[in-house]
């Protein structure tokens, strides 16, 4: 275990270095390690203003933005797949990313950017929040959480959030709907130091708190009976991790927007390459889920340069083969 984790780790570091490197000017490693070194020990690197200011303002910022987002994203898919005990459950099976669609796209459209002091990051978090709160209250009977009236929620209620998206953007003039359509399919370009304080607290704390939970994940999956059984309170366990990872998703797709398949597929490969125990799926796939969205940002960025695209269209070009496969797989072996 703790040799996979420095592996993943190394892996982590090694494509942060590459992607704060690479872009339409590209910066040699030497040169990124002195700017990075320069400012945190508040000294001026030797390397010119224009390549100082892409680093450290640029791309060290969305880097990081990347690799918080693509963290958080993976393992909220470890801890929902858990939870519900469904493979096919990411972070948006709550509906979340259609609430969060609906409030940023309600602010850009009918109010240009802000509606009542109200940013589009701001809106999109309060329709993300708004959004679980309902499904949560519908995925209850009789008090308890039931995994399937949870997942059947989500789903209706982000069609229903859906709906009245697409209708707005109907209405959307063509630099608005040029707006909503890039927040919607997923960026990290928007990244700043300043925007990055709050998303690095509430991902660290957040991911920290849940990586103690793997043991009693691991328990879970025996069955709700058998887990009762072995002293583990059920309800008390889905309704804290639920609202950690409603917390955490919430505050990801506020910085980022929708990105699809992240915390559907990096789940599934730690699983297959490193086994199901929660107490290794849980770090390895924050690791190695800010590894791929950091991967993915830079041919975001790099592939039509100097355009750049939607990350959620390299989530989906990626993810839904790798489903597909998975389910062949799957099907041969029954």
């Amino acid at each position: 275990m703790p040799l996979l984790l420095t592996v993943a780790v190394a892996l982590l570091a090694v494509v942060m270095v590459v992607a704060v490197g690479a872009g339409a000017a590209t910066v040699s490693v030497a040169d990124t390690a002195r700017v990075i070194v320069a400012h945190l020990s508040g000294k001026t690197a030797d390397v010119g203003f224009t390549v100082d200011q892409i680093v450290w303002q640029f791309r060290l910022p969305r880097v990081i933005l990347a690799a918080l987002v693509g963290c958080g994203l993976a393992i909220s898919g470890v801890i929902l797949q858990a939870l519900v005990n469904n493979p096919l459950a990411d972070p948006y099976v709550l509906g979340a990313s259609s609430g969060a669609s609906l409030g940023a796209v309600l602010v850009i459209v009918t109010a240009g950017g802000a509606l009542g002091g109200v940013g589009v990051s701001t809106a999109a978090f309060i329709g993300a929040m708004a959004t679980i709160a309902v499904v949560f209250v519908l995925g209850q009977h009789r008090g308890t959480v039931v995994p399937t009236r949870l997942v059947l929620a989500g789903v209706a209620i982000g069609y229903l959030l859906l709906a009245v998206t697409n209708y707005l953007q109907l209405r959307a003039s063509p630099n608005e709907l040029r707006a909503v359509l890039f927040w919607t399919m997923g960026s990290v370009a928007g990244a700043s130091w300043d925007r990055l304080g709050p998303v690095t607290l509430v991902v660290l704390l957040t991911v920290a708190f849940i990586l103690a939970f793997g043991r009693r994940l691991n328990v879970l999956a025996t069955g709700d009976e058998q887990a009762t059984a072995l002293g583990v309170d059920v309800r008390l366990l889905r309704i804290t991790l639920l609202v950690l990872t409603s917390l955490l998703t919430g505050v990801l797709i506020a910085a980022a927007g929708g990105i699809g398949f992240v915390g559907l597929m990096i789940p599934h490969v730690v699983r297959l390459a490193f086994g199901v125990d929660h107490r290794r799926v849980l770090p390895l796939s924050a690791l190695l889920g800010a590894a791929y969205l950091v991967a993915v940002d830079l041919l975001s960025r790099t592939v039509d340069a100097p355009n750049e695209l939607p990350l959620g269209i390299f989530t989906a070009a990626f993810g839904a083969p790798f489903f597909l496969w998975l389910l062949r797989r799957n099907g041969s072996q029954t």
